[in-house]
């Protein structure tokens, strides 16, 4: 079985947070009305009724459409509430600041409710919060944010939950509220982000990995990168764009299997990921490890198969070479990028002031 890492950060750790009762709440409610309205109507119809399974088909299909706009009526009135958004976003800061640590998980978090997006489909992606299910939580690439990121969000949704604030919300602000206390630019926001139940959990296996293939780098690991964000439609540039958010974290042999920071300077943002990346030379781990190249000078530091294959690819190198000379450009190109991430398959949402 391949290990899946977070393609953008750390690996830290997470516990499934099961909590939008009020709406499964409601869900339920809706369709015990449906189903006695309908039994109701046949109790009560003509003969011709009863001879037109064609009619009683349609009456019970509107009242169920009824029911279901009744359960997102209740959703949408929790949304619509006021929410202070720059509270919540230097509440995160706070915590980031605080515990400079939990800040590339933070991002973790953003990036990986926000990846499983699939544009064929139009499924996943950050709009439904659904990465505080177990199910999700239970994917690969999640390992351990159940018992870190997601817990440690829970206190700030319950604070502003009565002001509307949904966890898909809470969530991508974490990751860009993250980013900035972490010396990264200011990226774009937008709020308006609606809960979504269990049934919307993606199936596993739509993050990146850290290996696919070969043992180490590999043509297989670029055409695995490029299958993963081809499909929410990310192209070659975008691609590399995102990977330069491996400068922040490390991995766990306890989450990944997987051991060290990619840069010396885990809990900052900067390009540091691509100039190492070009300048050092890394070499294969000698352990019992899972494949992995770490520097030559200290073996202190450490990038996976799929960071490696950066080099190999001409595509991919091109635009690795562009961001190791210009930190500028990578900081404004990836605030482009990961708002764009964080939008992916969401629509109606509210271009938002939080900083």
């Amino acid at each position: 079985m391949k290990n899946y890492i977070s393609f953008s950060l750390l690996w830290l750790c997470a516990t499934a947070v099961d909590s939008f009762q009020p709406t499964r709440n409601v869900l339920q409610i809706s369709k015990a009305l449906a189903t006695t309205t309908t039994s109701s109507l046949e109790a009560h119809a003509s003969k011709n009724d009863h001879e037109n399974p064609d009619r009683r088909a349609f009456l019970a299909g509107g009242l169920l459409a009824a029911a279901s706009s009744l359960m997102f009526s209740r959703t949408a009135l929790a949304e619509s509430s006021t929410v202070d958004y720059k509270a919540v976003a230097k509440d995160i800061m706070d915590l980031v600041q605080t515990n400079p640590d939990w800040g590339p998980t933070l991002v973790r978090l953003a990036w990986h409710s926000s990846g499983t997006y699939d544009k064929e489909t139009n499924t996943g992606g950050s709009g439904g919060g659904t990465i505080r299910f177990k199910e999700e939580l239970a994917h690969g690439g999640n390992a351990g944010l159940a018992e870190t990121a997601v817990k440690w969000m829970e206190p700030i949704h319950a604070k502003y939950e009565k002001d509307g604030l949904s966890y898909a919300d809470l969530y991508t602000l974490a990751g860009v509220a993250s980013i900035k206390a972490m010396g990264g630019p200011t990226i774009g926001w937008s709020s308006g982000r609606r809960d979504q139940l269990e049934d919307s959990v993606t199936p596993d296996g739509r993050l990146p990995a850290a290996d696919s293939g070969p043992p180490l780098a590999d043509k297989s690991d670029a055409a695995h990168l490029r299958n993963i964000f081809y499909r929410m439609g990310f192209n070659d540039q975008e691609i590399v764009i995102l990977s330069g958010a491996h400068a922040l974290g490390r991995c766990h042999t306890t989450a990944s299997g997987y051991d060290g920071p990619w840069t010396p300077t885990p809990t900052t943002f900067n390009n540091a990921y691509f100039t190492l990346l070009t300048s050092l030379n890394w070499v294969p781990k000698d352990w019992s490890g899972p494949p992995q190249y770490v520097d030559a000078p200290t073996g202190r530091l450490m990038m996976l198969p799929t960071d490696y294959v950066l080099l190999d690819d001409k595509s991919f190198l091109k635009w690795v070479k562009v961001y190791a000379k210009d930190g500028q450009k990578f900081d404004k190109d990836f605030a482009k990028t990961f708002q764009k991430l964080e939008e992916l398959g969401t629509s109606g949402l509210t271009p938002t002031e939080w900083v």
